[in-house]
C-alpha cells in the first residue's frame, strides 16, 4: 500500500457565473489501490481547461460531474502501481485523472491513457502533445480540412489550443491571422509564432480589422471563443469556407445560453459549413498525431508555451485565469515532485 493521503478537490455545488470559493471543497481520503487491469497514478501536474466549467454545470460531451465527486480534469504524472501489462511503474502518463494527488485509471478506447514520450517533459506532454495539441491537430486538419494557400483565422489565438492551431496552419502553408486580447499577446503571435497578422479584439473593430487582414475571405475559422467574434468572422466567410467550433469560452460563465450568431445566413450564401468536434472523436488516432507533433517539436518548428501555477490549493484560481485572460498558453498546476527524483 502506498503511504500518505490523497488530497482531492470536490464539486460542492453547481457554479453560477465565475467559479467561487463555495463551489468546490478540499478533502482528503486514503490513497486507492488499483484493481485488475487498472493503474495507480501519482499526479504531478493538473490541467486547467475551459471545458471543466461546462462539466461542473451541465451535461456536455461527457455527463456533468456529480456533486461531491472529484473535479474532472486531465492530469499528468507517474505510474505508481500497475495491474495492466501495458504500463509499468515509473512510466509517465496523462489522462482524465481528476484534481487529486492519486488516481486509479483503466485504459479505454474512448478515454485513453496516453504515455508521455521520454524525450519530452510532462508539461509539454500535456500541452503540445496532450489535449490542446491533439485538439488543434484534428480540428484544423480533419474537421477544418485546411490546405496550403488558404486563409485561416483563429480566435483565442494566444491560448493553449489556438497557438498550436496557428502554428500548424503555417507549417502546412496557410496564411494565418490570430485574434487575441491585448497588444502583448498579438505581438507574441506575429513575432514569436510567425502568424501573418493579429487582431486585438479589445481595441480594434473586428469588422474593420478582419476586412483588412482577410481581403479574400476566411477559408477556415477555428473558433475557441464564440459570441461576437464568431459573428464577425461569419461575415467574411469565403466560398465553401469552414467554421470549426472548438469552444465558446466567452459564454461559459453565463447562466443562460447566449443567442445564436446573427450572421449564420452567410453559411448559406457561401455554401459554408460549421461543425463542432471533440478530440476524443479521434482517440483511435492519437499515436498518429503525437508522432507528427513530436517531430515538429524535435525540429524546433513547433513552439510550446506553458503557464504553471504552483500549489494544489491554487487549482481553482488557476482555472479562473482562463476566463480573465491572465494565462499565457497552456494552464497547468504543479502539485508535487516526482517520486522517482
Amino acid at each position: 500500500m502506498t503511504q500518505g493521503k490523497n488530497r482531492q478537490w470536490l464539486l460542492a455545488r453547481r457554479p453560477r457565473g465565475a467559479i467561487g470559493v463555495d463551489d468546490l471543497r478540499l478533502s482528503e481520503t486514503d490513497i486507492p489501490e488499483p484493481g485488475e487491469g487498472e493503474i495507480l497514478v501519482h499526479n504531478i501536474y493538473l490541467s486547467c481547461d475551459p471545458t471543466q466549467r461546462g462539466w461542473m454545470a451541465r451535461d456536455t460531451y461527457l455527463p456533468m460531474i456529480p456533486l461531491g465527486e472529484v473535479v474532472r480534469s486531465f492530469a499528468g504524472g507517474e505510474v505508481v502501481r500497475s495491474r495492466d501489462p501495458r504500463f509499468v511503474p515509473g512510466q509517465r502518463v496523462q489522462g482524465l485523472f481528476g484534481w487529486q494527488d492519486y488516481a486509479v485509471a483503466k485504459q479505454s478506447e474512448s478515454l485513453p491513457i496516453l504515455a508521455i514520450p521520454d524525450e519530452f517533459s510532462i508539461p509539454t506532454g500535456m500541452s503540445a502533445l496532450g489535449l490542446t495539441g491533439l485538439t488543434a491537430y484534428f480540428g484544423l486538419l480533419d474537421v477544418g480540412g485546411a490546405k496550403a494557400g488558404e486563409t485561416v483565422v483563429v480566435s483565442g489565438a494566444a491560448g493553449a489550443t489556438g497557438s498550436v492551431v496557428g502554428q500548424i496552419a503555417k507549417l502546412i502553408g496557410c496564411r494565418v491571422v490570430g485574434i487575441a486580447g491585448g497588444s502583448e499577446k498579438c505581438r507574441y503571435l506575429t513575432q514569436e509564432l510567425g502568424f501573418d497578422g493579429a487582431i486585438d479584439y479589445k481595441r480594434e473593430n473586428l469588422i474593420t480589422a478582419l476586412r483588412a487582414q482577410c481581403p479574400h475571405g476566411i477559408d477556415v475559422f477555428f473558433d475557441n471563443v464564440g459570441g461576437v467574434i464568431l459573428d464577425a468572422a461569419l461575415v467574411f466567410l469565403a466560398l465553401r469556407g469552414r467554421v470549426v467550433i472548438c469552444g465558446a469560452i466567452s459564454g461559459y460563465n453565463d447562466e443562460t445560453l447566449p443567442p445564436g450568431p446573427k450572421n449564420y445566413i452567410r453559411l448559406l450564401v457561401q455554401r459554408g459549413r460549421m461543425e463542432g468536434f471533440n478530440f476524443l472523436d479521434y482517440a483511435h488516432r492519437t499515436a498518429e498525431a503525437i508522432a507528427v507533433l513530436s517531430g515538429w517539436l524535435r525540429e524546433g518548428r513547433l513552439k510550446d508555451r506553458v503557464d504553471i501555477v504552483e500549489g494544489f490549493e491554487n487549482a481553482p484560481a488557476a482555472l479562473n485565469r482562463l476566463f480573465t485572460g491572465e494565462n499565457q498558453g497552456k494552464q497547468l498546476v504543479k502539485i508535487a515532485e516526482s517520486l522517482l527524483s
